[in-house]
């Protein structure tokens, strides 16, 4: 061994021990109420502080242009680096969750959250946002976005899409509120001021983690020896569930997603300024938005409710539904020529999109079970946004060419009406019952027993604690 691979193995060897110390985790059964509800509060406030923020982070936009003397391209690289590491490093927060609960990586996502912005009040170059807010901020949203997602659906089985709606919910609520608050802190303390301001707020996301309380199981927790360097290697893949990867349904599954992701962001994009071409003020244009986001909230929040009272046989079903009416909404965009037209168009668009995101993740229970959820939600997190990224420069490209966006919007709708049908493929999706999922109980003596033990047991994903 040379010496430049000593110094690589002696670099690495920890970050894998980090990962490679198995832990088997007790099935439980999912209360449906209780403390549960608390939960679902913690992951309403994390959703705001993260979502509402990242939406609301546009306030900054002409002070950064104006302070740094950049242009609006370089300023616009701050908001989306650290969109894109919240995407990319997902699959990390579901990781560390498995292996060490979501309460600690959600309040040490808070921490890291709150770290960034505060760094980010020192900046004195672009380059500065882009480390502090594009990488320690975004990685701490990472760190606190699948975690929360996951403790809901393992707190709730019957009411499970109820509880997931309102904990989405608070994205909507706080995009209304943020915007004019943000405004307000940067009117009266300046950008630096604003900044530690908003993270301190931050710092509520570690008080919320706290709450992410792991669900009591009866029996003791049995830690085996060490693994050897095969098995760790093994052991690293089932903690990022990288296993999903050969899942046929739920490679599928996320297909759906990135072409719904392509098409679903464009309106928050570009539905201000075809209000304006359409000879709507800018006050008017704004309003057009703002009554999306009203209608998102309630979306999120009844449809929850109406896949939890078995409206439709199952989850993909209603996910379908939603997914059509969806894209025939951005198909329809086009259609508003002035305000009067344009405020039913957003209302019908926001109702029906944010009716779309609780039950893209409790669906997912449909696919995978919950034993694999939460390393479905990162690995499904980090390839949609694949679709994310693609699909506002193409929309404002077809803007470009066409020289209006109502060929932007009919692409848009299009890409969300493909989603749906690929939903028409997934198994058994025209049957009413659910696809039964077993569990071999005996390990087979082809793998490691300690290895197949904690693929098949471990992924509640929270630390089991006694009273």
């Amino acid at each position: 061994m040379t010496s430049k691979d000593f110094t690589s193995f002696c670099l690495t060897f920890p970050v894998l021990s980090f990962f490679c110390w198995p832990r088997k985790t007790p099935d439980v059964m999912a209360p449906d109420g209780g403390w549960g509800w608390m939960v679902v509060l913690a992951g309403f406030i994390q959703t705001a502080l993260v979502f509402g923020v990242i939406r609301s982070f546009g306030v900054f936009f002409v002070e950064f242009v104006a302070y740094f003397g950049e242009t609006s391209s370089a300023v616009s690289w701050v908001v989306s680096a650290g969109v894109a590491t919240l995407q990319f490093a997902s699959p990390m927060g579901s990781a560390l969750s498995a292996r060490f609960g979501g309460r600690p990586v959600v309040m040490a996502g808070g921490s890291l959250a709150s770290l960034g912005l505060l760094l980010a009040s020192f900046s004195t170059s672009l380059t500065h946002l882009y480390l502090s807010v594009g990488l320690v901020a975004g990685l701490g949203w990472a760190l606190v976005f699948s975690p929360s997602i996951a403790a809901v659906s393992c707190y709730f089985n019957k009411r499970r899409s109820l509880a997931t709606g309102l904990a989405v919910s608070g994205a909507g609520i706080s995009s209304l509120a943020f915007s004019p608050f943000f405004q307000y802190l940067l009117d009266v303390y300046g950008w630096r001021g604003a900044l530690v301001l908003i993270s301190g707020m931050s710092l509520n996301l570690v008080a919320s983690g706290a709450l992410l309380r792991p669900l009591v199981s009866e029996g003791e927790l049995d830690v085996p020896e060490k693994p050897s360097g095969a098995s760790c290697l093994e052991t690293l893949s089932s903690l990022f569930s990288l296993g999903l990867l050969r899942h046929g349904s739920f490679m599928r599954y996320v297909l759906v997603f990135v072409l719904v992701d392509a098409g679903y962001f464009v309106p928050y994009a570009h539905l201000v300024a075809h209000a304006r071409e359409k000879g709507c003020d800018e006050y008017q244009a704004a309003f057009v938005m703002s009554t999306a986001a009203v209608s998102d909230i309630f979306g999120r929040v009844l449809a929850g409710w109406l896949a939890d009272a078995k409206v439709f046989a199952r989850l993909v079903h209603s996910l379908t539904l939603w997914t059509l009416l969806t894209g025939l909404s951005l198909t329809l965009l086009p259609l508003g020529h002035g305000f009067s037209s344009l405020v039913p168009l957003g209302l019908g668009y926001g109702f029906f999109a944010g009716a779309l995101v609780p039950l893209q993740f409790t669906t997912l229970v449909e696919v995978v079970g919950t034993g694999d959820l939460l390393g479905a939600i990162g690995l499904m997190h980090m390839l949609e946004s694949v679709g994310a990224l693609l699909g506002a420069p193409l929309s404002g490209w077809l803007r470009d060419m066409t020289g209006d966006y109502t060929a932007s919007f009919v692409a848009s709708g299009v890409f969300l009406l493909a989603g749906a049908l690929v939903l028409l493929t997934l198994p058994n999706f025209f049957s009413r019952s659910k696809v039964s999922r077993t569990r071999t109980k005996k390990p087979s003596a082809a793998l490691d027993p300690e290895i197949l033990e904690l693929t098949q047991r471990k992924r509640d994903l929270f630390k089991v604690e006694g009273d």
